[in-house]
């Protein structure tokens, strides 16, 4: 015979030859000297390399030990005292009873749908996360859920998870906000014949989340070609004289036409028009050297308005000094102030005769 202790926490399982025989609690025991004595810890999971159903067949050992059993297509969370710890995949476990606070919530992966209670920061857990598919919906978005090709419903803002499985699940987002479309440099042919090139923005958003979606295959592609179209058709019907003077037209025409399209494809038009119109090289030295040429014009024309107005002045102040000799006088003493204005000193010659021209000039008897 030989003596083994077994301490707290533990328990001892005795085999002979192998097969075994009965467990040992905490305490001192006397086994047969060739027995030997496996010592588990009860605080750690309960794993021996001998069959479990065997080891079952001993009543005391069964009621001691909690039993997961996990089939295929499920999950087992294990919590230790409230605090999750792994996850059980499939397979059979065993732990003891009474020294750890064991807590197991059984999933079923055959489903799309989380229906059991889990938290969603759990979820996230790096041994779970495997087994999970999230999917997030933002603010400006809406969601659209398929589930084995098939919809099912529209999805706010917010988390969605559902199980990993064969069933394909699928969720399209459409982004919401308004957004600008631009059409940069198409180049397109007036009615008269001249090559131009267009750029042209269009703003729009999303109000039907399902066509936009299903019904399209990429709604925004097939905008951008309906702009084109539109405006190529419009343009070909005026000239290049009639499409700078009515931009606004032009506009209005293509935004119209489209708006009404834009319903098939799920989505709303609020603004566009022409950013910018570019013309050929040689067609813009033409319309410059026009340009040039219409200012001159209009400059000459100011300037014969302005010596016309002039002319006529003078006409009239010549004809009052005429019929008035004093405002004649005055006149010609005012010039002779703005001459001696600019003269520092006067020098005279000719004697008597400057003396006498001057006091002409002053003299009001002429």
């Amino acid at each position: 015979m030989k003596r083994i202790r077994i301490n707290k926490g533990k328990i001892g399982l005795v085999f002979r030859n192998g097969d075994y025989i009965k467990i040992l609690k905490a305490g001192t025991h006397w086994v047969w000297f060739f027995d030997k004595v496996g010592i588990c810890n009860m605080s750690q999971p309960f794993t021996l390399s001998m069959e479990l159903n065997i080891l079952l067949q001993d009543e005391e050992l069964a009621d001691m030990l909690e039993v997961v059993e996990v089939l295929d297509n499920e999950l087992v969370l294990k919590y230790e005292n409230g605090v999750f710890n792994e996850v059980l995949k499939p397979g059979r476990y065993a732990y003891w009873k009474g020294s750890t606070n064991y807590a197991f919530k059984k999933v079923d992966l055959s489903k799309v749908d989380i229906t059991e209670d889990i938290p969603v920061n759990i979820l996230y857990k790096t041994d779970i996360f495997p087994y999970v598919r999230i999917y997030r919906v933002e603010s400006y978005e809406k969601g659209l859920l398929f589930v084995n090709d098939k919809f099912i419903k529209e999805l706010n803002q917010g988390v969605y998870c559902f199980w990993k499985n064969n069933t394909p699940v699928l969720v399209m987002k459409a982004d919401l906000r308004q957004t600008q479309l631009e059409i940069s440099g198409q180049e397109l042919l007036t009615k008269d014949k001249a090559a131009i090139r267009i750029s042209f923005f269009a703003t729009y958003k999303v109000v039907n989340a399902m066509k936009a979606l299903t019904e399209n295959q990429d709604y925004k592609k097939q905008l951008h070609v309906t702009l084109q179209l539109a405006l190529r058709e419009y343009v070909g019907t005026l000239t290049l004289d009639e499409i700078l003077e009515r931009k606004e037209e032009v506009a209005d025409f293509i935004m119209g036409s489209v708006r009404e399209k834009s319903v098939d494809y799920g989505i709303e038009l609020s603004d566009g028009g022409i950013r910018d119109i570019i013309l050929p090289g040689e067609v813009k030295e033409i319309m410059n050297q026009v340009l040039v040429a219409q200012k001159r014009a209009q400059a000459n024309i100011i300037t014969r308005r302005e010596e016309t107005a002039s002319t006529r002045s003078l006409l009239n102040t010549a004809k009052l000094m005429q019929d008035n000799t004093m405002l004649f006088k005055l006149k010609e003493m005012e010039y002779v102030e703005k001459i001696a204005d600019k003269i520092n000193t006067i020098s005279l010659s000719g004697g008597g005769q400057v003396v006498d021209q001057l006091k002409e000039i002053f003299s009001t008897d002429r």
